[in-house]
């Protein structure tokens, strides 16, 4: 072999040696890169996961704040309306109640109160007391029941009180105290 020869083959030899060097080198160098690349993607995809799930959490979130809102609302809405309903209910009821105070029903009514307060009393000394728009209706109460009867200071919407002092008893049948305590007891049946 020639010397330009064993150069030439010392130049493929060199040069196939680099090249493939340079090949490997290429190959391992995209190899890293390809898992760089696959282990980014991968961190970015967990990522992009972690920000949907708390968007979807702050949505859901916003949601049920909103609906906490709107029912709020709904229940203060509703409860403004019960309120409304039972105020016209009870002016109703008040109307009906005047009506009533007109009707003999009222006076029987009356009268058995009255009866049945002196009952209860036995030889006790009571008082009786009737609404001043019954006023009217005294001579023929006291007559009926043959009770000395009283007419109240106060207005209490008609029906009867008595007291029993010496039992620290009041007998309190008057329409006020159960209107009161209607109006006060009275709720919506929700079903």
């Amino acid at each position: 072999m020639t010397v330009e020869e064993k150069l030439k083959h010392f130049l493929d030899v060199s040069v196939r040696g680099a090249t493939k060097k340079s090949t490997t080198m290429i190959t391992d160098y995209k190899n890293a890169l390809n898992q760089i690349f696959e282990h980014h993607k991968r961190d970015e995809l967990k990522k992009a996961e972690l920000q949907v799930k708390l968007g979807i959490a702050s949505l859901e979130h916003d949601k049920n704040k909103a609906l906490s809102k709107e029912q709020i609302r709904i229940k203060k809405e509703t409860s403004q309306l019960q309120e409304d309903l039972k105020d016209t209910l009870f002016k109703e009821v008040k109307e009906l109640l005047d009506q009533y105070q007109t009707t003999p029903d009222y006076t029987q009514l009356l009268i058995k109160q009255i009866q049945e307060a002196k009952s209860f009393a036995g030889t006790e000394e009571i008082i009786i007391y009737i609404d001043p728009t019954d006023a009217a209706k005294q001579p023929e109460l006291e007559s009926v029941t043959n009770v000395h009867l009283t007419i109240s200071e106060y207005h209490f919407m008609g029906g009867t009180r008595a007291i029993i002092s010496s039992r620290n008893i009041l007998i309190d049948n008057s329409f006020e105290t159960k209107f009161k305590e209607q109006k006060e007891s009275f709720t919506f049946n929700n079903k």
